[in-house]
């Protein structure tokens, strides 16, 4: 009965549609055919089916509610992506987010978007209540093009098509290259949403490891033979949750597979203002032929002023904004112009560097207090905000979320960002979020509830994580 529920609520059983017979579901689930006749004639008693004399079972209508969280296998709410972003968006001022994804408030951009507010304010008529044009404010895609030319992402603003944010730009390549049931393909772990959106669109999603360099490519090949994947979503900078960078030689492989193959490649470049040095981007070796870019400013500049864009060819990108108008009409004109008022503002790149430097230190000062709870690093990244972290041996980071939930913290289990669910020893921690000393006290006292015998032993083993953070220029240190 439930997996008949299941399928009903994911959809992919539709009014209509004709059950499996009693024998081939009883021999595919392993159980009676008394059973199945039981759960059926359940199912009947509930709405959910009819029978139809010598004909079969069959989906009643209507169509049923889509219920994101009832698609795929059950998870504890310690594990569930949806239940921590939900989490994490509801918590008051007094509750401690390490686990979250976004910078404080007082890290982002405050002064250039007071001095963009006060700009605006004085700005005509148009400016405060009109659509913007489909493709999005001309004056921020030129300023896009040029950011994006800095990375050897040749793009003209033609080329570049504005959305609400960097999550709607993703769900519009869903929307027009996706089909339910087309296979996705997602770096394991990869940021805890993708899983999420994916859900909506009800595909399939394969999961390929993420190395320090990339993804691991003999499993990447080995994917692209067995489940003839769609897309491919993945970050080139600083990866979520793993902090690391693709290497151009894992680029260029990757591209080279893809080229005997169908798949389109979707880069998320949201934090390529942490980086200190470009990596390489996926879309200026492949000339935007395969690959759609995009990104937003929720993590640089506001997450309240939302705004987001994909760069691509220039039929898909036509094709797109036809479904942009469709599913959203016009786009934000006011966020727009706030956003480029700050970008282009004189003192956005020195922003960007004090948070920087901000988000160096925040990230040895947490690796300094980790250490003595015996949590490493998986890898010290060179940038960014994340690090991804292993917990002592045998320690289940669920149930350590759990308890420290308990005490105000949230925080981001390994599990939630992978789709094999093989990290249930790693939590990931964001730095900037990580500087009270709650947090760790918390952290300690949820490895002792776990029961951990050779927690002392555990602390005393692995590198000195200021040692590596003094490497961190190499991203394999």
């Amino acid at each position: 009965m439930a997996s008949i529920r299941s399928r009903i609520t994911a959809r992919s059983l539709l009014p209509g549609a004709r059950l499996p017979s009693v024998r081939v579901q009883a021999k595919a689930m392993k159980v009676s055919v008394s059973t199945v006749v039981e759960a059926y004639e359940r199912l009947v008693a509930e709405g959910l089916i009819h029978a139809q004399p010598g004909s079969g079972f069959y989906v009643s209508g209507p169509l049923a509610p889509l219920a994101l969280a009832e698609i795929g296998p059950k998870l504890d709410r310690e594990v569930d992506p949806l239940w921590i972003s939900r989490q994490a968006l509801e918590a008051k001022a007094t509750v401690l987010k390490p686990g979250c994804g976004w910078l404080p408030a007082t890290w982002m951009y405050e002064a250039g978007l007071r001095r963009a507010l006060r700009a605006l304010a004085r700005a005509d008529a148009v400016a405060l209540a009109d659509y913007a044009p489909p493709l999005g404010l001309p004056a921020l895609r030129q300023a896009l093009s040029r950011r994006m030319a800095g990375h050897g992402i040749e793009a003209s603003p033609s080329q570049i098509l504005l959305t609400e944010s960097g999550t709607h730009a993703l769900d519009l390549i869903c929307r027009f290259l996706l089909e339910p049931g087309d296979t996705v393909l997602l770096d394991d772990p990869c940021y805890f949403n993708f899983h999420a959106l994916l859900k909506a669109h009800r595909v399939k999603i394969a999961g390929v490891p993420y190395t320090t360099g990339g993804p691991d490519i003999e499993r990447f090949e080995a994917a692209l033979k067995t489940h003839a994947p769609r897309l491919y979503i993945t970050n080139s900078a600083i990866q979520n949750p793993t902090g690391a960078e693709l290497s151009a030689v894992t680029a260029h492989k990757l591209l080279k597979l893809a080229d005997r193959t169908n798949l389109v490649i979707v880069e998320d470049d949201i934090f390529a203002d942490f980086e200190l040095s470009p990596a390489p981007r996926l879309a200026a070796f492949d000339g935007l032929a395969r690959v759609l870019h995009i990104g937003s400013f929720s993590k640089t500049l506001s997450a309240a002023a939302r705004c987001g864009y994909i760069a691509g060819r220039p039929d898909w990108i036509e094709s797109l904004t036809v479904l942009k108008i469709a599913t959203n009409f016009g786009g934000g004109r006011l966020t727009s112009d706030l956003l480029l008022a700050a970008l282009t503002d004189s003192g956005y790149r020195k922003h960007m560097e004090s948070v920087r430097r901000r988000l160096a230190e925040a990230m040895g000062k947490t690796l300094t207090r980790l250490a003595p709870l015996g949590i490493r690093p998986w890898l010290v990244p060179s940038a960014g905000m994340f690090v991804w972290c292993r917990l002592p041996e045998g320690v289940n980071a669920a149930a350590v979320a759990r308890i420290c939930l308990k005490d105000n913290i949230i925080l981001a289990p390994g599990n939630t960002f992978s789709q094999s669910q093989t990290a249930n020893g790693f939590l990931r921690f964001n730095v900037a979020q990580s500087t009270d000393e709650k947090i760790f006290a918390g952290i300690a006292r949820a490895l002792d509830a776990c029961g951990r015998e050779d927690a002392k032993k555990a602390r005393a083993i692995g590198p000195n994580p200021l040692k590596l953070w003094s490497q961190r220029g190499d991203s394999n240190s």
